[in-house]
């Protein structure tokens, strides 16, 4: 079992865990609602899916093409629930954060430029999904397996891009990786604390 075989199927291993993570998250808002998730969050996750899909063309690697490809259209029906075109103003600022640190570094510097900006690109747009974790107590509709799930995906794309010496992809999506554990951590917070109040108002109605 050759290095580069062995590289593959961590690459589509991440890509199976990324379409899981995803069709969580997806599920979850279907039946509980989008409270507490991030429309910022999610429509840059659009762009960067555009951005990652381009360089998996350039780098001819179908696993970085796919590993976007395949959520896009869960992603989009995500987008669709959060009622984008009532907040034309966070579409407006997403682009421009897209444009600025991922097309922008792209034309400049070349491809080590945009993967520089698009790793923080994708540390600011999980930023919006924390200030709303820690700003809103009903985060009903974030999924914490989604995002545990997803720092796992971050994990795998880690060694594939290691294994290929993708230095500059393999900085973006560990910082990216960390700031998935940092939500998967403040939705559990957040999902203790509504399970809390919820058994004190259960117990409060029984004493009356």
């Amino acid at each position: 079992m050759t290095l580069h075989f062995v590289a593959a199927l961590i690459g589509w291993g991440a890509v199976i865990v990324g379409l899981w993570s995803t069709w969580i998250q997806f599920r979850r808002i279907q039946h509980r609602g989008h409270e507490g998730v991030s429309l910022a969050t999610w429509v840059l996750f659009l762009f960067m899916g555009v951005f990652w899909m381009t360089y998996g063309v350039v780098r001819r690697s179908p696993e970085i093409i796919m590993g976007s490809l395949i959520v896009f259209p869960l992603q989009i029906a995500i987008v669709a629930r959060l009622q984008p075109f009532h907040h034309s103003r966070v579409l407006v600022r997403s682009f421009g954060y897209f444009a600025l640190l991922c097309v922008a570094p792209v034309l400049i510097w070349g491809w080590i430029g945009g993967l520089i900006g698009t790793g923080i690109a994708m540390t600011i747009n999980r930023g919006p999904q924390i200030i709303e974790l820690l700003r809103h107590a009903d985060a009903s509709g974030v999924s914490v397996a989604s995002w545990v799930w997803g720092a796992s995906g971050s994990a795998m794309w880690v060694i594939f891009y290691c294994s290929g010496r993708l230095w500059g992809a393999l900085a973006a999506t560990s910082v990216a990786g960390i700031a998935n554990v940092t939500i998967a951590g403040l939705a559990s917070w957040r999902h203790r604390q509504m399970r809390a109040a919820r058994v004190t108002r259960e117990l409060a109605g029984a004493l009356r």
